[in-house]
């Protein structure tokens, strides 16, 4: 099973108003383990700002006018997420930004059902608690000292550690995907097959005669002699 755990960095709240993504960071997970493989995208908004406005944690104006559009990039993004599941936290916001941003390329909107919202999860399971990603770090013991500014890459790879304990624990799947692979089956779900041979009997003779004899001794109605 594919995942993608994926974060993005905005110029503010709504594209309709002319926000607009200047950073996307994804991380692949296969059955629930980070593959190394990652994504990683720098966003020119084509916005002009007064001196100073357009500092988004720590990505201004003179920083982001070099890095490509996103009409430019969208396509390779897609090629990285596939088909598969999104993992976000705060879901809606972040699919927001992208469906707009690929409606406006022409290119087909983000399904809702795509998303697994780990905002939504983690206030279920702790309800009346804070819920940020500093939060679950804190209360999951995850180590975000280096998050000293919000970026979508190291967010993302710090959501999926949270995730991983919101699910259940930092526990990889006793199924091995190489297992899985070898054995046919399918999302690295391991499966006993039938022995290519039956195993040779260990019991000698004299056991087997000792038996048969204990068997007799216990009468015709002996469990052993039914059928």
């Amino acid at each position: 099973m594919r995942e993608i755990v994926l974060d993005t960095e905005t110029t503010g709240f709504e594209p309709e108003s002319g926000d607009r993504i200047v950073e996307i960071g994804a991380v692949e997970l296969i059955n629930h383990i980070a593959t190394g493989r990652t994504y990683h995208q720098y966003i020119n908004p084509e916005r002009t700002m007064p001196q100073g406005a357009f500092e988004v944690h720590g990505l201004g104006d003179d920083f982001l006018k070099d890095f490509p559009l996103f009409k430019e990039i969208g396509r390779a993004f897609l090629d990285f997420i596939g088909d598969d599941k999104l993992v976000i936290h705060n879901a809606a916001f972040d699919m927001k930004f992208l469906n707009a941003e690929l409606e406006w390329m022409g290119l087909p909107r983000l399904a809702p059902d795509r998303a697994v919202d780990t905002l939504a999860i983690a206030r279920s399971k702790f309800p009346g608690s804070p819920a940020s990603l500093d939060a679950l770090c804190k209360r999951f013991g995850i180590d975000n000292s280096s998050r000293t500014l919000h970026g979508a890459l190291l967010d993302s790879e710090i959501l999926a550690e949270v995730y991983l304990e919101l699910i259940g624990g930092r526990q990889p799947t006793m199924a091995l995907a190489s297992i899985g692979s070898e054995s046919g089956t399918d999302e690295g779900t391991w499966r006993p097959r039938p022995r290519p041979a039956p195993l040779p009997p260990r019991i000698t003779p004299e056991e087997e005669a000792a038996h048969a004899a204990f068997v007799d001794a216990l009468g015709g109605g002996a469990l052993w002699r039914r059928a």
